[in-house]
């Protein structure tokens, strides 16, 4: 029996999507896979790189510089460029409030606490603001603690314009305005381009329901900093230990495992499944996503995004099962959410933890344990076999309509529908 661990283990290291770190990570889930489907003497089962593209720029030029000093920073890619000193600005929590008494931000770069919602984007665009700059870590982080890393500026921002944008360390933050600094020189220089990413797909078709089907998702990309064991080393490994399971013993129901790419960037690898399987949408009925899962401390998940009934399943199968879990009602921000978005009820089985930390440098192997990915791994086993070889499916295709709104709002549409 394989270690799953040793998979993880082999997994951790950086690979960002459209990497060549991210390509290697590919070919080692093929790898994989292909030696289970030998194992299992099932060469029928098709799998392929499903290959898209995503937006991305390569760097020059990145500096901020003020009072004095050369701030360590790294940029949002694909934010624009800019070689100017700017007015520093403080917006304490970006409100409306706080945007209406500083008038015109031309020549001036705003000082934010974070940057996730449009609204605030929106504004800046609209008072013409030079730059932003966004805080990262706490005051007492080093550079190297506060896990700076570049980061693709989103679509939903980019639509409203495009402003030069900066990561700075809140300890950097922090003396910037105690020190009462003016001025802040800023260079930006990076070119956008197109990089290449991938999902990979192996296929288990059902035995006697073979039109309908259900799909299994785990994305294998990581962020810039650490290795990114448990985010998502781990739910790659869970899903290549479930297809192991099914590439033995198929289901009634044709299986679609998909290892995803470019999560970490926007869901930008299952974002792309759908979009060019659109075909496949009507016969798939129901969606499994593995992100995260393992940890030595901590306590299961359950994510439901779909009807009310598709909870009180979840919970009723817990009980059944003894599978102690948190049962969360959301919209999961993972690649569970662009199927969710067509209907496609979806389950996101995981595991949470307060003794790591990921999209730091401190997403390693030491919180880990065999024990638990295996506990994890065989709970998933036993629920995909009972939906997949159901008589009927448990749950009906739809979302309930407060879910549908968080859908509109995760994917930045609830404000364009109110607009139109």
């Amino acid at each position: 029996m394989k270690e799953l661990l040793d998979i993880v283990r082999k997994l951790s290291f950086v690979r960002v999507g459209g990497s060549t770190q991210e390509k290697k990570a590919a070919e080692f889930i093929m790898e994989e896979i292909n030696h289970a489907v030998r194992e299992a003497g099932q060469e029928s089962i098709r799998r392929e790189y499903m290959n898209f593209k995503i937006p991305d720029a390569k760097v020059s030029k990145c500096s901020v510089q003020a009072g004095g000093r050369k701030i360590p920073s790294v940029p949002y890619l694909c934010s624009g460029n800019i070689d100017r000193e700017c007015e520093l600005v403080y917006l304490d929590g970006a409100s409306e409030i706080d945007f209406a008494g500083v008038g015109d931000l031309d020549g001036k770069a705003v000082l934010l606490n974070q940057l996730t919602d449009d609204d605030v984007y929106k504004r800046l665009v609209e008072h013409h603001a030079s730059a932003f700059m966004v805080l990262q870590g706490k005051y007492y982080f080093s550079e190297e603690e506060a896990s700076l890393y570049g980061r693709r500026l989103r679509e939903h921002f980019t639509r409203n314009g495009v402003i030069p944008g900066f990561v700075i360390t809140a300890a950097d933050a922090l003396w910037l305005i105690q020190e009462e600094v003016s001025k802040v020189r800023l260079t930006l220089e990076q070119e956008e381009m197109e990089s290449q990413s991938q999902n990979i797909s192996a296929v288990i078709e059902g035995t006697d329901l073979k039109e309908e089907s259900i799909v299994l998702t785990a994305h294998y990309d990581s962020v810039p900093v650490g290795l990114g064991s448990w985010d998502n080393a781990t739910g790659m490994a869970a899903l290549l230990e479930i297809f192991r399971h099914f590439a033995r013993n198929p289901a009634r129901r044709t299986l679609r495992f998909l290892w995803c790419g470019s999560e970490e960037i926007g869901l930008l690898g299952s974002k792309a499944y759908v979009e060019e399987n659109k075909e496949l949408l009507d016969k798939i009925g129901f969606c499994f996503n593995f992100d995260m899962c393992g940890t030595a401390l901590g306590t299961n998940q359950i994510f439901v995004t779909g009807e009310k009934e598709l909870q009180t399943f979840a919970e009723q199968y817990c009980k059944i099962s003894s599978y102690s879990a948190d049962i969360k009602v959301c919209v999961h921000s993972s690649d569970s959410a662009p199927f969710c978005d067509k209907e496609i009820p979806a389950l996101g089985l995981s595991r949470g933890t307060s003794t790591a930390e990921i999209h730091t440098i401190h997403d390693l192997l030491p919180t880990l344990s065999e024990k638990e990915m295996r506990k994890n791994a065989a709970f998933a086993v036993r629920l995909i076999s009972d939906v997949a070889d159901a008589a009927v499916l448990p749950v009906k295709k739809g979302m309930s309509k407060e879910m549908r709104e968080e859908l509109d709002k995760y994917f930045h549409r609830k404000k364009d529908k109110a607009e139109d």
